[in-house]
């Protein structure tokens, strides 16, 4: 009976130190990686403004083969659409393309429904850093609401990894 009640009250100590340092930690999160790909801008540009793309080197979307994905609007343009429904690690939600800068950026809104409910902003930058170099950023940033904020201790280590391995599918495909 001792053990149980020793479990139980470390137990309690562990969840009431977890919300305490939920009460602490930022609600805002902050991610972005970038890659540059020895093709010029324009052409980098004109493929990742295309969100039908993303199926073929946006790590979410590669690691549910079994993903059903739908589309609304015009691809590459303000207001297209892509709502999805995978498993459990791809989840369910929707991205829209809010605003295009021409050759310069791309700015998604993410609404997330599963595995849990948020809304985040994504931004693709490309930047010419040479005749036939481009870099490309990509950002990520959102709100976590108290206590699920206790993810954005890990979550620039977390999805940071699968924005890098989506900036190295883009650009093998870009290059090869």
């Amino acid at each position: 009976m001792n053990i149980v009640l020793s479990i139980l009250l470390f137990l309690a100590v562990f969840v009431a130190f977890l919300l305490f340092l939920a009460l602490v930690v930022k609600k805002k999160y902050f991610i972005q990686r970038e890659i540059v790909i020895n093709k010029p801008s324009d052409e980098v540009f004109d493929y990742i403004r295309y969100m039908r793309n993303q199926e073929k080197y946006n790590k979410w979307v590669l690691q549910d083969p079994n993903v059903k994905i739908e589309y609304k609007g015009i691809d590459g343009t303000e207001g297209f659409t892509s709502i999805w429904e995978g498993n459990k690690q791809a989840g369910k939600g929707e991205q829209e393309i809010k605003k295009i800068v021409e050759n310069g950026s791309i700015n998604f809104e993410l609404r997330f429904e599963k595995p849990f409910k948020n809304v985040g902003q994504t931004y693709m930058h490309t930047t010419a850093v040479g005749k036939a170099k481009t870099n490309v950023k990509w950002t990520m940033e959102g709100r976590n609401s108290y206590p699920m904020n206790l993810f954005n201790l890990f979550i620039d280590n977390l999805l940071g990894r699968d924005l890098s391995t989506s900036l190295d599918n883009l650009k093998r495909i870009l290059e090869s």
